[in-house]
C-alpha cells in the first residue's frame, strides 16, 4: 500500500487571508503578558426568498450567495427541480435576495421552528422530517484509503481554523480528494455553502462524501440526506439521535476519524477495508480541536 500523498486542492476553499473574515484583538495571557490574537468575524445576513424575509443569520461572510440557496434547500423552501432566476446579495445592506420562477409563501412553514443543536443558533422550519423520508440514497463505497486520504488532506491544507481558531470546518470530497471546503462559526452554515455550491454547479451526490468537524447530530444527517449524500463523517462524535435516524434511512455514519481511527456506527456496508494502517500517520498535536479527548 502506497503512502498518503497531499490530495488535489479543492475547487473552493476558505481565504484565511481575507481580513473581513479575521479581527486582531488585543489582551492579557495568563502571566498578566500582553497578547495579540486572530479571531473570525461575526455579522448578520439577511435572507429573503423573492419578497418574503425568511431569517437572519450570523456568518463570517464568504460565499453569502452559496449559503443563502444551501439554507433554503436544506429547509426544504426550494426544491432542487425549482429554477433560480437571480441570487443578489448586498454587501453594504448585509442582505442576500433569491428570486425564483415561481411564486412562494413560507408563512405557516415560519411560525414552526425547532432550535437545533448547531453552534451560532441553528434553527430548522417545519417537520424535520418532511424531506428525507422518502428519500432513497444511492448505492456507494468508502474506502479506508479514501477516508485517510481525505482527512489528512483536510486537516493539512490553510484554514481559518488553523489561522484562528473557534470556528467549523465541512468539505464535501469524492474518493480521497476534497472539492469543497467550507467554514463558518457553526457548522449548519458551512453544510449549507456547500449544498449551495452544489445545486448552482450541478455537482451529483451519488459518489460524494460529507466531512464536518461538528458532531454527528440529527440536523447533520438530515441535511446531508436531504443533499442525496450517501456518507457522512466526522472527526467528533455522535449523538443518539443522529445514529438512529441515520440507521433509518440508509445513511453511513463515520465519527471520531483521527489519525488511525474511527468509528461506524450506521451503514457499514459500504466500507472496504483496504488501508494497511503501518503507513497511516498519527494526528499532529497542531491539528487536534477543543474538547474532543472527551469523545474518546
Amino acid at each position: 500500500m502506497m503512502k498518503i500523498e497531499k490530495a488535489p486542492i479543492p475547487l473552493i476553499v476558505p481565504n484565511p487571508d481575507d481580513p473581513r473574515l479575521t479581527e486582531r484583538v488585543r489582551g492579557t495571557d495568563q502571566h498578566g503578558a500582553a497578547v495579540e490574537i486572530k479571531v473570525p468575524v461575526e455579522r448578520p445576513l439577511t435572507l429573503y426568498l423573492n419578497a418574503q424575509e425568511i431569517v437572519t443569520m450570523m456568518t463570517i461572510g464568504d460565499y453569502p450567495e452559496y449559503l443563502a440557496l444551501g439554507y433554503l434547500l436544506n429547509q426544504n423552501m426550494l426544491k432542487y427541480g425549482d429554477v433560480v432566476t437571480e441570487v443578489e446579495y448586498h454587501d453594504d445592506l448585509q442582505v442576500v435576495v433569491v428570486r425564483t420562477e415561481h411564486n412562494t409563501d413560507f408563512e405557516q412553514k415560519l411560525k414552526k421552528r425547532t432550535q437545533t443543536s448547531g453552534c451560532a443558533q441553528g434553527t430548522a422550519f417545519g417537520d424535520l422530517m418532511e424531506a428525507v423520508e422518502s428519500v432513497a440514497l444511492p448505492k456507494a463505497e468508502l474506502r479506508t484509503s479514501w477516508l485517510y486520504q481525505m482527512t489528512h488532506a483536510i486537516n493539512t491544507m490553510p484554514s481559518l481554523y488553523l489561522e484562528a481558531g473557534a470556528i467549523h470546518g465541512c468539505a464535501l470530497c469524492k474518493q480521497g480528494a476534497p472539492i469543497c471546503y467550507t467554514e463558518d462559526v457553526g457548522r449548519h452554515n458551512a453544510v449549507d455553502k456547500i449544498a449551495g455550491w452544489m445545486f448552482q454547479h450541478g455537482v451529483d451526490p451519488a459518489d460524494k462524501i460529507m466531512y464536518t468537524t461538528g458532531r454527528l447530530t440529527s440536523e447533520m444527517v438530515i441535511k446531508t440526506v436531504r443533499m442525496g449524500i450517501p456518507i457522512l463523517v466526522s472527526r467528533s462524535g455522535f449523538t443518539a439521535w443522529g445514529v438512529e435516524l441515520a440507521r433509518q434511512v440508509g445513511l453511513t455514519l463515520v465519527g471520531r476519524t483521527r489519525g488511525k481511527r474511527f468509528i461506524a456506527l450506521s451503514g457499514q456496508e459500504r466500507l472496504v477495508y483496504d488501508q494497511n494502517l503501518d503507513y497511516v500517520e498519527e494526528e499532529s498535536a497542531r491539528h487536534k480541536r477543543k474538547g474532543e479527548a472527551r469523545d474518546d
